[in-house]
């Protein structure tokens, strides 16, 4: 939506009723460092938290507005392109239409920004109208250190990796598959997940610099950091390529896997289709999520009475 159509679909909507709201986007960028992960908790700095309570003072609204963002990054992840959207009251937009990302710029701290404010297309969800969430992990593997400078968002691994046995395993991974065995288990969530792009590669300018590209429809909790910690076996030679598909395969947390630290780890982007197609895809997302869920609890609650459940004599 351009700016003057923009402020022509504001103002009329504010003439007409004192009441109405608006949904905006807001894009983001963060260095996750000093954060105790996006979600706001009590008695935690948090990117959520911090953002709300700017735009609290901002627009003068008492609660916060609450942001719906594109991914949930935990403590210590980095974002440049994260996403999120909230619905403020039209006439508290309409007063400062045009100037908030130069405000909050004022009003938040240097580790957190907010690039853009843009009223978001109809049927606009941060999190359920996204293709594809792309986060990047770099890791150093010079064996006497990670330049200082960049010691806040690279891994330092003292081992030599070989990024051909690792891209051989990535593959291996590609597609939709149950996560199981490489996210955090919470209860009632689904760890079905398409894994679309997971590619290791050398930056030009330094040899020992190795960026890991890793995207998919939706992440669940670690998965990208255990993912990344698996195949940092693979390079360094401690792992066959196939152990990682292996694992996956035995939809169980492995002790084998570590998950890397978060601190390597940054949301790069966040794709959504076309404006026409946004709410057709919110929707498609919720429904695909809920039915997975079901039938992730079904399968457990399967598991489960069959576990209670006496064995037959002469029962296999």
């Amino acid at each position: 939506m351009s700016a003057h159509r923009e402020k022509a679909a504001v103002q009329k909507d504010s003439s007409a009723d004192m009441t109405a709201l608006v949904r905006l986007r807001l894009d983001i960028s963060y260095d996750g460092s000093d954060f105790a992960g996006w979600a706001r908790q009590p008695n935690q700095r948090t990117v959520q938290g911090v953002i709300e309570d700017a735009l609290a003072r901002m627009l003068r609204l008492d609660p916060p507005p609450m942001l719906t963002v594109a991914g949930r990054t935990d403590a210590g992840v980095h974002a440049r392109g994260q996403v999120a959207h909230l619905v403020v009251p039209v006439a508290a937009y309409s007063a400062i239409n045009g100037t908030m990302p130069r405000r909050l710029a004022g009003l938040l701290p240097s580790d957190v920004r907010v690039w853009r404010v843009s009223v978001a297309p109809e049927g606009f969800d941060a999190r359920f109208s996204a293709l594809s969430r792309r986060y990047v992990y770099r890791v150093c593997d010079n064996p006497v250190g990670v330049e200082p400078l960049r010691r806040h968002d690279v891994l330092w691994h003292p081992r030599p990796l070989n990024l051909d046995r690792m891209n051989a395993a990535a593959g291996l991974l590609l597609g939709e598959q149950d996560f199981a065995a490489y996210c955090r288990k919470r209860e009632g969530a689904t760890t079905i997940r398409e894994l679309l792009r997971y590619e290791w590669v050398r930056d030009d300018r330094d040899p020992h610099m190795a960026f890991a590209t890793v995207e998919a429809d939706a992440f669940c909790h670690s998965m990208v950091r255990a993912l990344v910690g698996a195949l940092l076996m693979v390079g360094d030679g401690r792992r066959e390529v196939e152990w990682p598909a292996e694992v996956l395969a035995a939809r169980v947390r492995d002790s084998g896997v570590t998950v890397v630290p978060a601190h390597g780890l940054s949301l790069e982007e966040v794709r959504y289709p076309d404006d026409d197609s946004l709410a057709r895809r919110a929707q498609e997302t919720r429904r695909v999520r809920t039915l997975n869920a079901v039938a992730a609890a079904e399968a457990a609650a399967a598991a489960e009475e069959a576990a209670q459940t006496p064995s037959q004599p002469g029962s296999a």
